[in-house]
């Protein structure tokens, strides 16, 4: 990377795809935010820079790098590939973490005490890596760039559900299982293949997911 982009990046600020940290904390924290942007569509970690884009630098670059390279290797289930490069602004060492859509998603985070509820997926919204809801979670086991394409039947159910966002801005599962009185669990699986099918997208806050046609 030129200073030039790295300058870019930071005049710019964190978004979708660009987080600072100011300092190194624990690999498990910064396992998270490369599992946010594995799991969504890339990003970049830009170490030694703050929220108010100040460039404060890093201590102790190689030993730093190790602590990406074990975060990367023993907080993230599957293991992650990154690239990371240290370079020189205005007199202080910034390292920079590129890490790539994966195509093995969803990638979790492997905690120190780890049980069933302490494995998580995260993703990138905004500017923040939050937690990815259960509807996310089934969306990007089958979003993968090397998953199979899939072909689907439009039907009633389908044809209610065009019908309705052809009205209405959105609807999330639990409108669509009431909307067309089917099981929870089939209004999801069917939103889910659509959204596989590319016919409507799939929308997340963190907090609620509804889908909304393409």
């Amino acid at each position: 990377m030129y200073l030039v982009e790295l300058n870019e990046l930071i005049e710019n600020g964190e978004n979708q795809f660009v987080e600072f940290k100011r300092k190194f904390s624990s690999p498990e924290k910064i396992a998270k935010e490369m599992i946010a942007f594995a799991n969504s569509h890339g990003g970049k970690i830009i170490f030694g820079i703050d929220d108010d884009k100040s460039i404060v630098g890093v201590e102790s670059e190689k030993g730093e790098l190790e602590l990406i390279s074990m975060a990367a290797r023993f907080y993230c289930e599957p293991e992650l590939d990154y690239e990371a490069e240290v370079l020189l602004l205005k007199g202080k060492d910034i390292v920079v973490v590129h890490v790539n859509e994966s195509n093995r998603k969803p990638h979790r985070l492997i905690t120190e005490n780890d049980t069933e509820e302490g494995t998580r997926v995260y993703i990138r919204h905004k500017d923040q890596s939050i937690t990815a809801t259960k509807e996310t979670v089934k969306i990007l086991k089958d979003t993968n760039a090397d998953s199979h394409p899939l072909k689907i039947t439009i039907g009633e159910i389908e044809k209610k559900l065009f019908d309705y966002l052809t009205e209405n801005e959105k609807i999330t599962v639990k409108g669509f299982k009431k909307l067309v009185n089917i099981s929870e669990r089939r209004a999801s699986r069917t939103l889910v293949n659509l959204v596989r099918a590319n016919v409507i997208r799939h929308h997340t806050t963190g907090k609620e997911d509804y889908y909304t046609l393409v």
